[in-house]
């Protein structure tokens, strides 16, 4: 079983009404969401925990996630409302802006964390910048891998979201050193880390004990780096609509390839062969593909590749 734990919100997408007025249409979403969404659609056995209201928003998140055959029955229900993230496209490149102060996902109690009986646990996303959800999210990161799970974290920088940078470079860091995989854009990368190039950037958080660091670089590809090497696999072509998602089914493709392995236990994640992890990161890349191709955070199901 795989858990992800992290923020659901409505994502209010840009559309234009019949009369040519701009107008925005809401669709489940949310960085970590999106993730345990594309797990179960890829076939893998997933839960998935956060703050979910009992509003009528907080039913479409549920509602999806059901239908997505994901488990949501760890998600701590609350009447507090449910975050919003207006998104602006340019050029199919997202940005944000977050309606969230006082809603069921950023007032989540310590309390609420349910036991960790999961095989392998997610993290990331605007969920691990803001309080109190943000030390409830790592206080869990740390229970599970002090239970000896396989971690996974993206932490999906959203700068505009993050009031006090320097304690959430510091929360990311200490997550980043207890981490099994981690996955980072190049932007991300750039962000925590500015000085130097990529590849001695990757080798400062593999030497912090990841076993698996995915680096994507957009429409290059993605290379996975290990204490011993790196892979590199190139991004699938596409005709971009948004890219709404997309790291998000890259990451869960990741996930379900190694669940199909057998490989999300703590002896075969630091010891991946080049084949897994190919396999890994080439299941990603073609799920996000089918991801970039379509409006919205829509993951493939396992039959559509």
């Amino acid at each position: 079983m795989i858990l992800c734990a992290g923020e659901a919100l409505i994502d209010m997408l840009p559309r234009e009404t019949a009369a040519g007025e701009a107008a925005f249409a809401p669709h489940a979403g949310g960085a970590v969401f999106n993730t345990a969404i594309a797990l179960g659609r890829l076939g893998a056995p997933v839960q998935f925990y956060s703050g979910i209201s009992t509003d009528l928003f907080g039913e479409v998140l549920i509602n999806s996630l059901v239908a997505s055959e994901v488990d949501a029955s760890p998600a701590h229900r609350s009447d507090a409302p449910t975050t919003l993230a207006f998104v602006k496209l340019t050029d199919g490149q997202a940005s944000y802006a977050f309606y969230d102060e006082n809603t069921a996902g950023r007032l989540l109690p310590a309390e609420s964390l349910p036991a960790a009986t999961a095989d392998a646990y997610f993290f990331g996303g605007i969920s691990l910048a803001v309080e109190p959800c943000a030390s409830t999210y790592a206080a869990f990161h740390a229970k599970a891998a002090e239970a000896g799970k396989v971690t996974m974290i993206d932490p999906n920088v959203r700068p505009g979201f993050i009031k006090d940078a320097d304690t959430y470079r510091t929360r990311i860091h200490q997550m980043i050193a207890t981490s099994d995989i981690v996955k980072l854009s190049d932007e991300d990368l750039d962000w925590f880390i500015p000085e130097g190039d990529l590849a001695s950037k990757a080798q400062q958080l593999i030497d912090t004990g990841v076993k698996l660091l995915c680096i994507t670089e957009g429409a290059k590809g993605v290379t996975g780096y290990t204490p011993t090497g790196s892979t590199f696999v190139a991004a699938q072509k596409a005709e971009v609509v948004d890219t709404v998602g997309a790291g998000d089914t890259f990451n869960a493709g990741v996930l379900a390839s190694l669940h199909g392995a057998g490989a999300l236990t703590k002896d075969a994640v630091a010891n991946l062969s080049t084949d897994t992890i190919t396999d890994a990161l080439s299941l990603g890349a073609k799920a996000a593909a089918i991801t970039v191709s379509r409006a919205g955070a829509n993951p493939p199901w396992a039959k559509e590749l």
